[in-house]
């Protein structure tokens, strides 16, 4: 038997199609466009290439796009009071400052300093709070993307036992909460598990979140189980650098059910997720529908 690949490229294409639909609705019936801000503090290499692709995608569904790019040695003062220009922009409806922060500035403090209503990264106090209560919040992107597939894989997640293998707060308790509220029964399993093999062989669902090249080998994987393995890691392979997850694809493509690879399967659903927050944002603050299936 080998895993059904759940092919999270097409997915996401499939996501931005429908967020693309959407805000042309809001165009021509409303003459609303949704605003996305994006603030890049400093020059690091992988977050520049990951904010042009954010700018680019958000203009491919037709949204307005507002890049800040500031200077490594930006006082603190400077970016709490451009977040506050943009709290009180109408235009802007999500803002999501790029992480990691250069070491002189409380990411804490900065990530707090944005609206929970436009933070789209879903990291404010508030919207953790929110998520955690089971109320109308916005998600952090990775988790929401990963609860995208699982449900248009199995449909209802209804009584599955879930395990998240991973505690951090930007993918593996958020991920927790939501299969929570999706009537999973969650496992958080981390590095100090006891007897992790077994804990992960107990889960119809397996999310991998611990950003540790192939950790997780086929024999802790359930015959039939659904892993989504959220990590991106590099590793050299015969004097080349490649991208590997957290799961042994190979051995685990064996007995899963169905399988994410990485690349191509969580990684592009973060963005597109972060459109999607950005449309529900927009429509939530001036009190429109939010869109189906678009939604935690």
């Amino acid at each position: 038997m080998t895993a059904k690949r759940i092919d999270g490229k097409a997915f996401a294409a499939t996501v931005r199609g429908q967020v693309a639909e959407h805000v042309a609705r809001l165009k021509a019936e409303r003459d609303l466009v949704p605003g996305l801000a994006v603030v890049l503090v400093g020059e690091d290499p992988a977050s520049e290439v990951y904010v042009r692709n954010k700018g680019k995608q958000t203009l491919e569904v037709g949204m307005n796009s507002y890049e800040h790019k500031l200077p490594a040695d930006t006082a603190e003062a400077d970016l709490l009071a451009l977040i506050a220009r943009l709290n009180a922009d109408p235009a802007v409806h999500g803002i999501l400052v790029q992480l990691p922060l250069p070491g002189h500035l409380n990411s804490d403090l900065v990530i707090n300093a944005i609206d929970p209503a436009k933070d789209v990264d879903g990291f404010h106090i508030s919207n953790v709070g929110l998520l955690g209560t089971g109320q109308k919040s916005m998600v952090p992107c990775t988790p929401l993307g990963c609860l995208m597939m699982l449900r248009d894989h199995l449909g209802s997640l209804s009584g599955k036992n879930a395990v998240v293998v991973g505690r951090s707060n930007i993918v593996g308790k958020p991920m927790a909460q939501l299969l929570l509220n999706d009537s999973c029964t969650v496992t958080i399993a981390h590095s100090r598990t006891a007897d992790l093999p077994a804990v992960c062989r107990g889960a119809d669902i397996l999310i991998a979140a611990v950003g540790r090249p192939e950790m997780i080998p086929g024999d802790w994987v359930k015959p039939g189980a659904t892993v989504i393995d959220v990590g991106i890691n590099r590793v050299e392979r015969d004097g080349k650098m490649r991208l590997v997850g957290d799961v042994d694809f190979a051995s685990a493509s064996a007995v899963a059910g169905a399988i994410t690879p990485v690349p191509g399967g969580v990684g592009p659903m973060t963005i597109a997720c972060l459109l999607a927050n950005t449309l529900t944002a927009c429509c939530r603050a001036n009190g429109l529908p939010e869109p189906d299936g678009l939604t935690a």
